[in-house]
């Protein structure tokens, strides 16, 4: 019996075995969440403190992403069954990649403006702007700036969804007194 627990116990802490591949991957699940988690409550407690939390919430959400990842790259490298997997995988990765990044070109581009409109702010939720649309002239209210999208809000209350990467490239006319 004591022999038995010994064989478990060493099996456990030996990230080569199945039992102690699944255990450090419980512990770095349990980390990445716990990180996470973390983030979001450092979020939540920042977002009461901001008038325009839109750059809170891109950081927010690519903190739980990178806690993730990271978690993952590190338990990909304790276990050697993954190490050498990794490195197939990774030239893989760089095909797939490079296809992925020609399909989503248009989506690409809206997240690299959205990027730019949360670091550079020319607009925030509430300005009031006024922007060339296939209706014509729209003068509207900035309700959110997401990564992708700019959601306004005109007079007539309807939503003008405004893809990003047309925000950063078009001219844009931010009415006075609404800053």
């Amino acid at each position: 019996m004591n022999h038995s627990i010994d064989i478990l116990q060493h099996d456990l802490l030996d990230p080569g075995t199945l039992v102690g591949a699944a255990f450090y991957g419980l512990v770095f699940l349990a980390a990445a969440m716990a990180l996470a988690a973390l983030v979001r409550r450092a979020a939540r407690r920042v977002k009461a403190h901001l008038s325009d939390v839109t750059g809170l919430s891109f950081a927010s959400a690519l903190g739980q992403v990178l806690a993730y990842l990271i978690s993952f790259v590190l338990y990909a490298h304790l276990i050697p069954e993954l190490r050498a997997f990794g490195t197939a995988l990774l030239a893989g990765v760089s095909v797939v990649s490079v296809v992925l990044g020609l399909a989503a070109q248009n989506t690409l581009a809206n997240i690299v403006a959205g990027l730019s409109l949360v670091l550079y702010r020319p607009v925030r939720a509430g300005d009031r702007v006024q922007i060339s649309t296939p209706k014509g002239v729209v003068t509207a209210t900035v309700e959110v700036i997401s990564l992708g999208y700019t959601v306004l809000r005109d007079a007539d209350h309807n939503q003008v969804l405004v893809p990003n990467s047309v925000m950063t490239a078009t001219v844009l006319i931010r009415l006075e007194g609404e800053r």
